[in-house]
């Protein structure tokens, strides 16, 4: 009688997940992701978000290098500058140049 090898459970959860994928559309996953975030901001309070955060951001420091950050201000900031006119950026130039420091 042959053995057989019992499957890890990321293996089944691998498994599982591409099967899913391959019968739910982007939208399924849309909707999965904000029924999640909206128990997840439910259950936890500001200072979870906080540490969450700030580990993301150590994170992504630890990869990236200077000119990620160029480009993706960059990137930012031209969004910004679609979305929000010359008044915008008057009013946080003035809130920037009266900041103590």
């Amino acid at each position: 009688m042959a053995m057989t090898e019992k499957m890890t459970r990321a293996e089944a959860g691998r498994l599982g997940g591409k099967k899913t994928s391959k019968s739910h559309g982007k939208e399924f996953y849309q909707q999965i992701g904000k029924k999640g975030g909206k128990s997840t901001a439910q259950s936890h309070q500001e200072a979870f978000y906080q540490e969450i955060g700030r580990k993301g951001g150590k994170s992504t420091s630890l990869s990236h290098n200077k000119d990620f950050y160029k480009k993706i201000g960059q990137k930012g900031g031209q969004a910004t500058s679609k979305t929000h006119d010359k008044s915008f950026y008057q009013n946080i130039g003035a809130k920037g140049g009266s900041a103590g420091r």
